[in-house]
């Protein structure tokens, strides 16, 4: 997938171009557009609004040089799902002639692990199939990472442009991948189901206990398997040692060194005030986890 997302950027983006990228966003984003030529442009959003992309502000980001706009949906970091009303909002503006020129990257690896909010292909909108370029792999829903098997499903010429990066490239995902590919696609439904019940289940308990917490603010994630807490009101306390914690990163490390947890800080994701968490782990794993960062948390002066 993450091979995709480069080909597709360095396909159709030059210096000049922008790409809007909301955030908290996949590390990588920023950095692919980049080597592309193009220049990230970053579209924030909150905590507080579910980390969903506020269409006033997209609607201030775009230009005539706008090439793209990248979309994580289900995401990562946050494991925000966008509901279909939400995206049809986007559309709708991207309809608009002055957006006529505006590409979708819609990277939608995680669409089969939602919660309670379905998710719709943005492809699926009226309008958007021949502006869209859908990235999907088998990497989450199939937990076959190690595969490293991914798609790009978009119109024709932009698939094109991607295959003759690709054959300068790795030529071609290995056969056993596409074997392995192949088997996954033939897996009953209920399998996939179960797998997503016992993340939920998961998910709402590292949840219950992150909200035990004080100060400590996270929406509730309708997919994927991350969440994104917001630390920042513990910055400026000192560790029980006198060492001064200023930021996700410094938090992070004291919680490494202290409390043998590692969590991702959230100055990777451009969001800089939280940490990620993957409940992609045991009960028992999620329970000592999330505990210990409460007590480092609270320990905190």
């Amino acid at each position: 997938g993450k091979q995709a997302i480069y080909e597709a950027c360095v396909a159709l983006c030059t210096a000049g171009d922008e790409v809007v990228i909301p955030a908290p966003y996949y590390t990588s984003y920023p950095d692919i557009v980049g080597l592309a030529g193009a220049t990230p442009v970053i579209l924030e959003t909150l905590a507080s609004e579910d980390y969903l992309p506020s269409i006033a502000k997209l609607e201030a980001l775009l230009n005539e040089r706008t090439r793209m706009l990248i979309l994580c949906n289900p995401s990562n970091p946050t494991g925000a799902t966008i509901p279909e009303v939400q995206l049809e909002n986007i559309a709708a503006l991207l309809r608009r002639p002055e957006y006529a020129h505006v590409l979708v990257l819609s990277d939608e690896i995680y669409e089969r692990i939602t919660y309670d909010v379905a998710h719709v292909s943005f492809a699926a909108l009226d309008g958007m199939r021949d502006r869209t370029l859908t990235i999907n792999g088998f990497s989450k829903a199939f937990a076959m990472t190690g595969y490293r098997l991914g798609y790009l499903a978009a119109p024709v010429p932009i698939v094109k442009a991607a295959a003759k990066l690709q054959g300068q490239i790795t030529s071609c995902a290995s056969s056993l991948s596409q074997h392995a590919g192949v088997a996954a696609l033939q897996t009953p439904n209920e399998i996939i189901a179960g797998h997503v019940a016992e993340l939920r289940a998961k998910r709402d308990l590292a949840l219950g206990l992150l909200r035990a917490i004080p100060n400590v603010v996270c929406p509730t994630p309708e997919g994927a398997f991350y969440l994104l807490p917001d630390i920042s009101a513990y910055f400026g306390r000192k560790t029980p040692a006198g060492s001064h914690v200023a930021s996700a990163e410094d938090l992070c490390m004291h919680l490494l060194h202290e409390y043998k947890v590692a969590l991702v800080p959230g100055e990777a994701f451009g969001a800089p005030t939280t940490l990620r968490l993957s409940y992609a782990a045991t009960r028992e794993e999620i329970q000592d986890a999330v505990e210990k960062l409460g007590a480092c948390l609270t320990a905190l002066q």
